[in-house]
């Protein structure tokens, strides 16, 4: 028991210390881009040794493959809570623009944006283009429920999925806690409005 105890502990440790690496480094990518980031400023924002940061990760791909691999997560989660909150396909488009906002800029931010996917290797930019294009899919799913059902205006669903999840997930380029003068439950409501004109079936 106790070994398993310890065991879990390091593995949690390894998780927790893993988080707040990703979150640095989609930080640090948001701001320079894949070229402009060296795992040394990594490191040297974490107050660590270079060599520690190889322990959690094998190279700056793979660091990035991982800070996409993140902000995937966060987004399929962010779609299946709005799909599982919402009544209409309009409601489900509102509340998957606020949980995205949250996820990209609240406590579980920085969130990497993925600009940079074709700049990886095959094997991983294949599986994370899969994964955005389900992601798209599923958010222009909630669009075309939206036609069905009435609550959201007659419109290319695939289209403006395109323009929702293209404006959200560049908003941590321009958005810093504490350097921008709306908060992030401004621009969710300012987003969730610009929703509702463009969508909302009159």
């Amino acid at each position: 028991m106790e070994t398993a105890a310890r065991e879990f502990d390091r593995d949690h440790q390894f998780q927790q210390r893993l988080e707040r690496l990703l979150k640095v480094a989609a930080e640090s990518f948001n701001q320079k881009g894949f070229s402009g980031t060296s795992l040394k400023d990594v490191a040297a924002k974490l107050m660590i040794t270079d060599a520690a940061l190889y322990y959690y990760v094998s190279s700056k791909e793979n660091l990035v493959f991982l800070c996409y691999q993140r902000a995937l997560d966060l987004g399929e989660q962010a779609l299946s809570e709005a799909d599982s909150r919402g009544t209409t396909g309009l409601e489900k488009v509102e509340h998957y623009i606020r949980l995205q906002l949250d996820a990209l800029c609240g406590p579980q931010g920085p969130v990497a944006i993925l600009s940079e996917i074709p700049s990886l290797k095959a094997s991983h930019r294949e599986t994370l283009l899969q994964r955005a294009r389900a992601d798209s899919r599923r958010l222009a799913g909630f669009i075309r429920t939206g036609i069905e059902d009435g609550s959201v205006r007659a419109c290319d669903p695939e289209l403006t999925c395109a323009a929702i999840m293209g404006s959200l997930n560049w908003v941590p380029k321009w958005y810093h806690p504490g350097g921008h003068r709306s908060s992030i439950d401004q621009i969710a409501k300012a987003f969730v409005g610009l929703a509702n004109q463009g969508l909302q079936s009159r």
